[in-house]
């Protein structure tokens, strides 16, 4: 079974490297780099390395793709880009319900955990377990003490990325600068 597993992720890895240095499209690139991450991540898996594979799926893939996409809609991508034609019809109605929806979540977390979570009373150095491994350990802290901490750093990079998605828009003409207005010095020589 671990052998299948390598061939198939070995694969995964390799189709992704070959994307992000084939693909002509930036962002296709980007989404081939995250296959390729995920793939490396599954082949910690298979050697038993749970921590090495959480961390490069939450570090590599989680925030480094996302900082590339970011720099990317910031320099922006398509520049026949038609800003008023809307590509996936009430993507705006979308937006707003999983805004609410996201917004709903943070205040359930907040509401049931308390002041606990807001503050983080509770020791996030408890005593270690034998019981549970490293990975549970940190899962369970991050999940249960840090959550409020946790999902609040994940809504603010979401409206970092869509602030940047809207910075990014260029508009379709440009005005022209007014022309200063006159300073005393000039008025004095007009009256002269």
């Amino acid at each position: 079974m671990e052998t299948a597993i390598f061939i198939v992720c070995a694969a995964v890895v390799l189709t992704g490297a070959l994307g992000v240095v084939i693909s002509r499209n930036p962002v296709h690139s980007a989404l081939s780099l995250v296959a390729t991450l995920f793939g490396v991540a599954v082949l910690f898996l298979n050697q038993n390395a749970q921590l090495l594979a959480a961390v490069q799926v939450i570090v590599y893939t989680g925030a480094i793709v996302v900082l590339i996409l970011f720099v990317l809609m910031l320099l922006g991508v398509d520049p026949e880009e038609d800003l008023s034609d809307e590509p996936i019809i009430g993507q705006r109605i979308l937006a707003g319900v999983a805004g609410l929806a996201l917004l709903a979540s943070v205040l359930v977390v907040f509401i049931q955990g308390g002041e606990q979570v807001a503050t983080g009373q509770r020791s996030a150095t408890a005593a270690l377990s034998k019981d549970l491994s490293n990975i549970a350990q940190l899962g369970r802290t991050i999940f249960t003490t840090w959550i409020f901490a946790f999902e609040i750093t994940a809504g603010l990079l979401t409206i970092a990325v869509v602030g940047a998605v809207v910075l990014s828009r260029r508009p379709d003409h440009y005005e022209p600068i007014p022309e200063a207005e006159s300073t005393d010095d000039d008025t004095a020589e007009e009256l002269a």
